[in-house]
């Protein structure tokens, strides 16, 4: 599980990330990666988005379990003040762990590394 210090918690931090960060597609996600002015303090801080199209709130749980599992173990490979946004495509429902954990690293190391 993510600490507090490393999730992203206001809708306004979302929506700079997404608008602002660097784009990165897969299969099963987008993410999006964005770095903050206090990046030599500041942990990273990941956020996800999994909207009603991947499934029932069961399905969408799990995935963002999975999801945030990923970003737990990636998390010494991200730069300090890194903002990383996942959004989850209808996808991710039906993929296996394994799949996420390779999207993503795939992703972070693209964009974040």
């Amino acid at each position: 599980m993510l600490a507090r210090p490393n999730r992203l918690t206001r809708g306004a931090d979302y929506k700079a990330v997404v608008r602002r960060g660097r784009r990165c597609a897969a299969a099963h996600t987008v993410s999006y990666v964005s770095a903050r002015a206090e990046a030599a303090t500041a942990p990273p801080r990941f956020g996800f988005i999994v909207s009603k199209q991947v499934g029932t709130a069961v399905v969408r749980n799990t995935v963002r379990r999975r999801l945030k599992a990923v970003c737990a173990e990636a998390l010494d490979s991200v730069r300090p003040g890194t903002d990383v946004v996942i959004r989850a495509l209808p996808s991710s429902a039906t993929a296996a762990y394994s799949e996420l954990r390779a999207e993503i690293s795939r992703c972070l190391a693209r964009s974040a590394a």
